[in-house]
């Protein structure tokens, strides 16, 4: 199930979803296929509830927007990138836990 509070960037939304956001945006670059991709997703829609208002939560489908992944030189997957502003603040790759999601957000927004 599809949690509403995240929203799914295509190449063409990804401006006005991500850069033209009034607040922080959290992107997950991810693929159906993605393992790492999976197990995170159910920690990516509890943050989004917790930070609902405070930080925006993107999903950027890799295989589906490979132009979108390509632009921020997106090489492995799970990568969660932080964007503030328009401007890419700080970067993860790899699957995370929540703990250290949540640090992650918080020293970074």
């Amino acid at each position: 199930m599809m949690s509403d509070i995240i929203k799914h960037a295509t190449a063409e939304s990804f401006d006005a979803d991500v850069l033209q956001s009034d607040k922080p945006v959290l992107v997950d670059y991810w693929a159906p296929w993605c393992g790492p991709c999976k197990m995170i997703a159910p920690i990516l829609d509890e943050v989004a509830k917790e930070f609902a208002g405070k930080v925006q939560v993107v999903k950027v489908d890799v295989e589906q927007h490979p132009d979108v992944a390509a632009r921020f030189g997106i090489r492995g997957i799970p990568t969660l990138m932080i964007f503030d502003k328009g401007q890419s603040v700080a970067t993860k790759v790899g699957a995370v836990n929540k703990t250290d999601l949540n640090k992650f957000i918080e020293s970074n927004t």
